[in-house]
């Protein structure tokens, strides 16, 4: 599996931005998609952005769209999140993931390698 270390969260007051990096130790031909979520405490973990690898087709949750932006670079095997006019309830801990099934989902499920997450926090 891909290894993957998230970086880039921190505290921000409302409206701030925060640009989190996923770096993975490669990208392997099976890699299909790459995700970010995020999980607040007692809440499910949440689809924020998924990109497709092949050809950085992206799609965004609804509660983000406009506001982040996903991207990657290939050479670097970095992944992006670009997060801007943050809310209090964008406050979580954020996570990249893998998915090798040639599917786009916004489910947890299908994403085999998590890195440990960054933790973003939006005070208002």
């Amino acid at each position: 599996q891909v290894q993957l270390v998230e970086s880039g969260g921190g505290s921000v007051q409302a409206g701030g931005s925060l640009k989190l990096s996923c770096a993975a130790s490669a990208y392997t031909t099976d890699t299909k998609y790459m995700g970010w979520f995020r999980q607040a405490p007692g809440k499910p973990r949440e689809g924020v952005a998924v990109i497709r690898i092949g050809d950085n087709s992206v799609v965004y949750g609804d509660s983000v769209e406009g506001r982040f932006t996903i991207s990657q670079d290939r050479p670097k095997n970095t992944l992006y999140l670009q997060m801007n006019n943050l809310r209090p309830e964008d406050t979580a801990m954020y996570y990249c993931a893998e998915r090798r099934l040639n599917t786009w989902s916004f489910s947890a499920n299908g994403y085999i390698s998590w890195g440990q997450g960054t933790q973003v926090t939006v005070s208002s």
